[in-house]
């Protein structure tokens, strides 16, 4: 928690005025059973209404003055915990963008989300209350007690022995209470991860009827979770009924005292109420104490957990801002020399031993089966992934030698899902290439196959796109991704599976329109189907991340039987179709 309170320091005005009104709310609030006390004594004692009205109006004064004070609490302690979890959230966001794929998968989306969304929220209502109640509820139980000891050192001596009991009940409490709110977290944050594969993947799910499954796991998850909840909801509850029992106790020991010393003259019936007050007041506090601590545990819980993941180091580490020396013209637009990979703690490497390299103005085909490796060796070139044997050199230099942002923008990056996000055509498409022109947009979807079903929208470029772009078909979607890449202007292009949503017609005439470009730039084409990457200038073959053959369509039929049969496999299905 210490690391996240430099992002308070912006607000350390707010911090220190928060407490301070509280203070001196607390401190008209002490006042109030004294005044009580002399309108019972000499007010109603007596007979003087003139002296009851003048000190019913102090009373109402001393309340509107800590009204005040407090609502100005609240505003000061809003103000600084708002700000610190924007400020945390920023920061955490820009942190999360700033780790490798490694990390992400590690950690797992639906955690970091949890992460930026309920542990934020829940530091800062951790922060809002610490401002508002740490001096606060502290000052009422010993200001009550040692105003009680003013009034009557034999009656106070009845706090003396009620407060050590309260507090070992709350506090007792709360330490059994506190290693349960981190399970229950943990069981919270299983019950999300559950819901958010359920959502994303509905359409899976539903087409393999697996809707009863999935019910049940989540009603185990779930179930868990609320036996946590009610076991803790029960041990809590425990607290209301314990605390009224010791100060209801303490009450009827409080008037039975206080009788016999007024009936002896020690003390008046204002100054006994008063007391009663002051026991009142301590019994509020020390509840609100505890909620307090209960809620600075949650707090201090969930700034772990944000801090544990500010904490995770990129193991991917950026070349900062220079520049790496420029290579000699003939070299080769990507290499790959003895490359290794091996996933965390996947056990095993996904790539082995993968030696390649490809010229400037090339087209090379990526093909295999299922968990070839196909997308990993790709992966590898916008350098996603780090390699853990071997070098990827972009233009001669190894990729770990250039600054991420330098070599992503030379990479037009198609991945197999086509993500789009919510604004316009237009603005999915400049995210290519902000000063991009729409001569040059209409350019990239003309080559993307994309124009004609752009073209008859009523907007055109400024037609809607909703979240993940599900006013779109598949096959749009794609051909709308490969045109952001195109605006680029890449100097290497990477489809990876990014056509699969398109018949062999427009896939055809997508290569055909690539390969046309005047700015002939490094294509790969990654693809399960022969028909995509014939046509290459050379065909990487992969088979359980190794190379089972590389060379041209006719080279591969002769020497590589992987290739033979996933082209022959193809080729005679169709046939058998046609």
């Amino acid at each position: 928690m210490r690391k996240l309170l430099i992002y308070m320091k912006d607000y350390k005005k707010e911090s220190v005025l928060a407490p301070l009104f509280k203070l001196l709310e607390a401190s008209f609030e002490l006042l109030v059973p004294l005044v009580m006390a002399r309108i019972i004594d000499r007010g109603i004692g007596n007979g003087d209404r003139h002296y009851v009205t003048v000190m019913c109006l102090l009373m109402v004064s001393l309340g509107v003055i800590g009204l005040v004070c407090s609502a100005t609490a609240q505003y000061f302690a809003a103000k600084a915990a708002v700000g610190f979890s924007t400020k945390l959230r920023h920061v955490l966001f820009s942190h999360i963008q700033g780790l490798s794929f490694t990390e992400m998968d590690t950690m797992g989306t639906s955690t970091l989300i949890t992460r930026m969304t309920s542990d934020i929220n829940q530091v800062q209502n951790g922060v809002n209350m610490v401002l508002r109640l740490f001096l606060r509820s502290p000052c009422i139980v010993f200001g009550a007690m040692i105003m009680a000891f003013t009034i009557d050192v034999k009656a106070a001596l009845i706090f003396v022995v009620t407060i050590p009991l309260l507090s070992v009940v709350v506090f007792g409490i709360m330490l059994i209470t506190i290693p349960l709110y981190k399970k229950t977290q943990a069981a919270l944050d299983r019950v999300l991860g559950i819901t958010r594969e359920n959502l994303t993947g509905v359409r899976v799910i539903r087409a393999f009827n697996k809707e009863e499954e999935e019910k049940e796991r989540f009603q185990e998850s779930n179930d868990t979770l609320t036996a946590m909840q009610k076991h803790v909801g029960k041990i809590s509850g425990l607290m209301n009924p314990m605390t009224y029992v010791i100060i209801n106790g303490a009450l009827v020991v409080l008037l039975w005292t206080g009788a016999i010393r007024v009936n002896t003259g020690y003390i008046t019936q204002g100054q006994l109420i008063a007391l009663v007050n002051y026991m009142s007041q301590i019994l509020v506090e020390l509840i609100k104490l505890a909620n307090l601590i209960i809620t600075i545990t949650k707090a201090l819980a969930c700034a772990n957990r944000v801090e544990s993941v500010l904490e995770i180091q990129s193991s991917m580490q950026d070349a900062g801002k220079k520049t790496p020396e420029k290579a000699e013209e003939n070299s080769p637009s990507v290499e790959f020399c003895h490359v290794g990979l091996a996933y965390k703690n996947a056990g095993e490497e996904s790539l082995t031993d993968i030696d390649f390299r490809a010229e400037k103005g090339q087209t090379i085909g990526i093909i295999g089966g299922t968990g070839s490796g196909k997308s990993s060796l790709v992966h590898l070139i916008p350098r996603f992934y780090d390699v853990t044997a071997g070098e990827v050199r972009v233009n001669g230099v190894d990729v770990r030698k250039y600054p991420i942002h330098e070599l992503r923008q030379k990479v037009g990056m198609v991945l197999q899902k086509a993500t789009l996000f919510k604004g316009t055509i237009r603005e999915n498409l400049l995210w290519g290439n902000r000063g991009a022109s729409d001569e040059e947009l209409w350019r990239a979807l003309e080559i993307s196959q994309a124009k004609e079903f752009v073209d008859k929208k009523e907007d055109g470029l400024d037609t809607e796109v909703v979240q993940g772009g599900k006013n779109l078909s598949g096959g749009q979607k794609q051909r709308l991704t490969i045109a952001r890449a195109l605006v680029k202007n890449p100097e290497i292009l990477i489809l990876d599976d990014s056509a699969s949503a398109l018949d062999f017609a427009t896939d055809a005439r997508l290569r055909r329109a690539i390969g046309n470009l005047k700015d002939k730039m490094t294509v790969f084409i990654v693809s399960q189907r022969a028909s995509s990457v014939m046509y290459a200038d050379r065909i990487l073959v992969m088979e359980d991340g190794r190379l089972a053959g590389m060379g041209t369509h006719r080279e591969l039929m002769e020497t590589c039987s992987v290739y033979r049969e996933i082209y022959e496999s193809q080729f005679e299905s169709r046939q058998e179709e046609a």
